[in-house]
Order: structure tokens, then sequence, then C-alpha cells
């Protein structure tokens, strides 16, 4: 019997059809599988269902009754909860305080703690309620979040992209737990681009493209390969390494050391590597071990000592990062919107801000628009960006169609060095096959490239050399070939391997 029941769902923006006569029903103590690449209408349609966005028309049933939540909060009150691929924690807050934010009427301080103590028990989650949100691991943070909808005993969890930040170690610990709550007859409609965990834990997938139900199936009958396919409506190319012999040493760190500034942040220690040409390094880590640190001494938003970091026999540790980027340094920082691109201003216009020294695209003190504008269409056509124009802001793309625009625009100026960090976060498969794909025709080409992810089917697809950074210190990298995926997650949890 089915707990909730969507009945020709739509809605449009201007543009854009996000959702299209979308049906289906999530049974009770089922895990669902909600698949799709970027842009095809997952996140619009969790919204409905959780009040942030109410559809054009069709229906929901909840529970047996007529449902069309006005606002999150009475969806929580009809027992819907839903954890966020992004979190809404305070870092300067303990665990039960932030947990008191998210609740209705939140018990006395006390009280809720042994009732977060007694959850996290039950669950396998262990978390202490006295503790700094600021002190906790990605992972820790992430069981406030499961802990906080818990709490509200939900008959329905949402669940969006809950293992992009996780070691295999804790994502186990995450799969027991949603094992046990379908088990006791919780419903959970998960959200992911990592097609193996759909295999390994939902009963039933329903996909979507282009805003439609295209079709639906069940997970263990499938490959990660078919689902994929599914979704893409196309078959899908692997991405392929060639084989390369190294060139001479492009970009070195000697030694390289940065305090952080955030005062929740990791600050780096002593640091050591030599990336060579066609070389991709992949470097491993939870989030919060120093990635933020690393991609800003790279990029020279933080200055370092000038001899920590050389180019090309040059020290550059002094310089900042307009003179890195004409040197061939380029980056793509973790977070999209706020750094990566500036979310108000147009594809075109924050092509013009990373490409105005490399693409050419100002002259005595006049910017070239034609050349910006062609330039953001070449990045939007080569790298299958979904966007009505090259005029729309950059905040109006979703996640997915938005890092595949920053990546191709750093790719595309032909660098001689990239960093990215996070380049496949939130991408679905045909997308970060084709961003992988790049990355190694860029090393193919004779540029160095590092790529800092928690995916470890990532780094182990793409990379030549790997290191893990952990607590502000990077291992030794050493060649990815015969390394295990469970050595990497041990090293990143902190275990010397």
């Amino acid at each position: 019997m089915s707990l909730i029941a969507l009945n020709g769902l739509t809605k449009a923006y201007p543009g854009v059809v996000a959702n299209d006569d979308v049906s289906f029903d999530i049974d009770r103590g089922e895990v669902h599988a909600l698949l799709g690449e970027n842009g095809a209408g997952k996140s619009t349609l969790v919204k409905m269902i959780y009040g942030l966005v109410k559809p054009d028309s069709g229906t929901m049933v909840f529970d047996g009754e007529d449902f069309a939540p006005a606002e999150p909060r009475a969806a929580r009150i009809a027992g819907v909860a839903m954890v966020f691929q992004h979190f809404s924690l305070f870092e300067a807050l303990n665990v039960a305080e932030n947990i008191a934010l998210g609740m209705e009427n939140p018990p006395k301080p006390r009280v809720l703690s042994e009732q977060i103590r007694e959850v996290s028990s039950k669950y396998g989650l262990t978390l202490d309620p006295d503790r700094l949100v600021g002190d906790l691991s990605v992972g820790e943070r992430q069981r406030v979040e499961i802990i906080r909808c818990l709490l509200q005993d939900p008959k329905l969890l949402i669940m969006d992209e809950p293992t992009s930040v996780l070691t295999p170690q804790e994502v186990e610990v995450l799969f027991e737990t949603l094992r046990r709550l379908r088990d006791e007859g919780t419903s959970i409609l998960y959200i992911s681009h990592k097609l193996e965990e759909i295999k390994a834990l939902c009963e039933r997938a329903t996909i979507l493209r282009h805003g439609k139900v295209v079709g639906t199936c069940i997970p263990k009958n499938e490959t990660a390969k078919s689902m994929a396919e599914m979704m893409v409506g196309a078959k899908l190319k692997t991405p392929k390494k060639s084989k390369t012999t190294f060139g001479k040493t492009l970009l070195a760190a000697k030694d390289l050391s940065l305090k952080s500034v955030d005062p929740f942040g990791t600050s780096l220690k002593n640091i050591n590597f030599k990336l060579r040409a066609g070389e991709v390094m992949g470097i491993a880590g939870v989030a919060g071990n120093g990635q933020d640190e690393l991609m800003l001494a790279l990029s020279g938003e933080a200055l370092t000592d000038a001899e920590g970091i050389q180019m090309d026999s040059v020290w550059v540790g002094a310089d900042g990062p307009t003179e890195r980027r004409l040197r061939g340094l380029l980056t793509a920082p973790e977070e999209r919107l706020g750094h990566a691109a500036a979310p108000d201003m147009s594809l075109t216009e924050n092509t013009l801000l990373s490409g105005f020294y490399r693409q050419k695209l100002g002259r005595r003190g006049f910017v070239n628009f034609e050349g910006a504008t062609a330039f953001a269409q070449k990045v939007v056509e080569e790298f299958d960006v979904r966007t009505p124009s090259v005029r729309n802001a950059a905040k109006s793309l979703s996640g997915g169609n938005l890092q595949k625009f920053v990546v191709g625009r750093e790719v595309l100026q032909e660098p001689t060095v990239f960093v990215v960090n996070q380049p496949t976060w939130g991408v679905d498969a045909a997308a970060a096959a084709a961003i992988r794909q790049s990355l190694l025709e860029l090393a193919s080409g004779g540029a160095g490239v590092i790529v800092i992810s928690q995916d470890l089917d990532e780094l182990m697809e793409i990379s030549d050399t790997f290191a893990v950074l952990s607590e502000g210190e990077m291992s030794e990298p050493r060649p990815a070939k015969g390394v295990s995926v469970e050595e990497i997650g041990l090293m990143m949890g902190g275990t010397k391997v």
C-alpha cells in the first residue's frame, strides 16, 4: 500500500518546464530512488513534496489524505522530513542547539539532549549533543541533520545526495540506519548520482528525463551503466585514459603551510608534492581536512611564503591569482555559486571575469562583450550546459549544469596546470563522464591536473598518482594503480595504511 502518490504534477518556470505530468507512488517501508540527469526536475519535485514549491497542476495523496503543503512546516507536521544536500547548521552552536532550531516546539535542553542520545544510540549514529558543530566531521554533521529529522518521527524521509561527502565506512553506517528505518515502516525517497549505491539500497527507482517520468526499474536487476543510460536516453561512454609518459615538473609544493583564517578551518602543514606534465594527481580526503585551504594556497587567493609553491622553476607563493592565471595555473573551486561563479551575473559576464586576460576579452580599457559571448556559447555547446541562453544568470542553472559550465570555462582556456575541487559533485553519470574525459584529455595534451575529490571511484578511474589529505597534512603521492578504495577510505579517516 502506498504512503504517497503523485498524480500529474506539473511545474513550469520561464523558459523551462521543470516537471511535466509526473506521476508515481512510494510504498510504506520502501526505499525508493529518484534518478535523473542534472536539470531533469528532481529538485523541483521534492520541493513540491516538502512544501517549498507549489505545483501549477496535479495532486498528491499522503497517508490516505489529500496533500498540498503550503510550507515546509505543514509538510513536517504531516510526517515529511528532508535531509538537504547542503547542510543548514550553525557552526558556533552545539548539536542540541542546532537540532532545537529545527523543531516546532523543542523540549527543555536536558530533555532534548537525552532524546538525542537515545535516538543516536538506537540507530547507530553516535553523537554528543554538547559538541560544537564546528568541531564535527562532515559525516557527524550529516548525523545532526538526520537525527533532527528522526526526532520528528517521519513517515517519509527525503534524502538528497546524502553520501557525496562521506567515506566508504561512513556510507555503510548510514545505509545500516536507513535499512533499520525502512524495516520499522519509514518510507525513504533517495536521490543520488551514485548508481552502485542505488543498487545496494533501493527497492524501486523512478527515472526522470527533461521533467517527465520515462521509466521505472528494480535497481538490483540493473547495472549502474544501464540505469545511467535510462537517465540520459543514450549509450554511455566510459572515460578512457591514454598511455602517458610524464614530462617535466610543472608545479611543486615545498613545505607548504597555511594558517586557516576560518576558526573552524584546517591549517596546512608542510605539504610536499611535484606535479608533472601529463599527470593527473588525485587528492582524497573527507571534507574539512584542508581541501579549501589547499585550493586557496594554490590559486593565489591566500598568499604563502614565496618559496612554498613553484611553477616551471619560478617561485610563485607570493603571487596573486591574476599572475598565476597568466602563468597558466587555473582553478575550479568546490563552491560553485559565490566562488566559482557570481550568482546574479550572466554566463557571459562570468566568462568575462575568468577569461579576461587569457582569452583577451579586453583592450585599452574596453570590454569585448562579443568575444565573451562567443566564448560562453562555446563552453555551453562543448560541455552540454543546459540553459536557455548565455544571458541567463548563473544562479538559474541547476547545480550540475553550473558545474559543467565552471569546469568547461577553465578547461577551454587551455591551462598548463589545472586544479579542481570536487569536479563532479552532484553531477549526473553522463555529465560526470564528460567532465572526467575532459580532464584526461587535458592531461594527455601535456597539462598537469590535480583533482581534489571525495569520490574515491572517480579518483581511481582517472588518477595516475594519488595522495590523502588528513587534518591539513598530505601523504606522499604514490601510484594509484593497485590501491584499493577501502585502503584510501581508511586513510581518509586518519588511519595510516
